[in-house]
C-alpha cells in the first residue's frame, strides 16, 4: 500500500468524527461536508507520515476550517430569510438534501444549533472541541491564539448561553413542553385536527411584519384559522424543535443552524391561547435562547 491509499483510508476512518465535529461548528451538512473536503486536500499536500496521531491532527485542520468559514460568515452575516411560511427553506439550490439536514438538525438538537449561531467563532469552537468532544484546552488556544486559561473561559461563557438563565418551575416547564411538542408533531405531521385540539377556540396569532412579510404585523383569530397557518408552514417545520427562549418552551426554526424564526405560546389550561411568531432581526437578537434539559 503506497502512502496516498494509506492515508485515504485512515481518513475515510476518521472522516463521521471530522464530519460531526464541522456540523456542530457549522450548523449545516452541506458546508460541513466542504470543510470536511477542505481538510482532505490540506491533508494530502502535508507530510503526514511523521504525524503520531493523526485523528488529533485532522480534528485541528477540520476546525480550523471550519473557524476560518465562521469568521466569513461574520463578516457577511445575513439576514434571516424574507420568504413566505410556506415555502421550502433548504432545496437542491443550496447544494443541500432538505432531509438530510433535517434529520442531522433532529439528531443534534435544533435548539443547540441555534445557541451555538449566537457565539463568536471563537467560543463556538471551544465549546464544540472541548465540552462535546474532549479536546483538551491546551489543544485548542493555539487554534485561536488565546491562552489556555482565556479559553477555558470562552468555553464557559459559551456553556452558559447553552443553559441559560434560571426558567419557570419545572413542573411549569414539562406541562408546556407537553402542549409545544404536540404542536410541533401535528404541524409536522399535516395533523389539522390535533392542532385544533391543542388550540383554545379563541386563540389569536400576532406576527410580525417579517414573517410573510406584510406592510403591518398580522393578527389571526381562531382555532381552525391559526390551524390551517400552521398547515402551511410544514416545509418549514422539518427544521423546527423546541427551546427555552426567555425561560418558557417555545418553537425555534433554523433553516442550516441559522435562527429565522420564533414561535412563543401563552398556554392556559393546556390550551394554546396566544402565539406570537417573531421574524424581525432585532427582535430574534433580544431573545435568550437556550437548551432544554432532555
Amino acid at each position: 500500500m503506497d502512502e496516498r491509499d494509506w492515508l485515504t483510508d485512515r481518513f475515510e476512518e476518521h472522516r463521521p468524527r471530522l464530519r460531526a465535529v464541522a456540523y456542530r461548528m457549522l450548523g449545516s451538512l452541506s458546508e460541513a461536508d466542504d470543510a470536511v473536503q477542505d481538510a482532505w486536500l490540506r491533508a494530502t499536500r502535508a507530510d503526514t507520515g511523521k504525524v503520531e496521531n493523526l485523528g488529533g491532527w485532522l480534528t485541528t485542520v477540520v476546525a480550523r476550517v471550519c473557524l476560518n468559514m465562521l469568521r466569513s460568515r461574520e463578516h457577511r452575516r445575513e439576514d434571516p430569510l424574507d420568504i413566505p411560511l410556506s415555502d421550502p427553506v433548504v432545496g437542491p439550490e443550496d447544494g443541500g438534501d432538505p432531509e438530510r439536514e433535517a434529520l442531522m438538525a433532529d439528531s443534534v438538537g435544533l435548539a443547540l444549533l441555534v445557541v451555538l449561531d449566537t457565539l463568536t467563532p471563537a467560543e463556538r469552537l471551544a465549546f464544540v472541541l472541548h465540552d462535546m468532544f474532549a479536546v483538551p484546552f491546551d489543544e485548542i488556544a493555539p487554534m485561536i491564539e488565546k491562552t489556555s486559561a482565556a479559553t477555558r473561559q470562552l468555553a464557559s461563557r459559551a456553556r452558559r448561553r447553552v443553559k441559560g438563565s434560571t426558567p419557570a418551575p419545572d413542573a411549569d416547564l414539562a406541562r408546556q413542553r407537553l402542549v409545544v411538542d404536540a404542536f410541533l408533531a401535528a404541524t409536522r405531521g399535516g395533523d389539522f385536527d390535533a392542532l385544533v385540539g391543542l388550540l383554545h377556540p379563541g386563540v389569536v396569532l400576532r406576527a410580525d411584519k417579517a414573517v410573510v412579510p406584510t406592510p403591518e404585523p398580522i393578527v389571526i383569530e381562531g382555532g381552525r384559522t391559526v390551524a390551517k397557518g400552521a398547515m402551511a408552514a410544514m416545509g418549514r417545520a422539518r427544521f423546527t424543535g423546541t427551546a427555552l427562549v426567555d425561560g418558557a418552551v417555545a418553537l425555534a426554526m433554523a433553516p442550516l443552524g441559522r435562527l429565522s424564526l420564533v414561535l412563543c405560546f401563552t398556554i392556559a389550561d393546556d390550551k394554546i391561547t396566544e402565539i406570537d411568531v417573531i421574524a424581525e432581526p432585532e427582535r430574534l437578537r433580544r431573545l435568550e435562547i437556550a437548551v432544554l434539559d432532555a
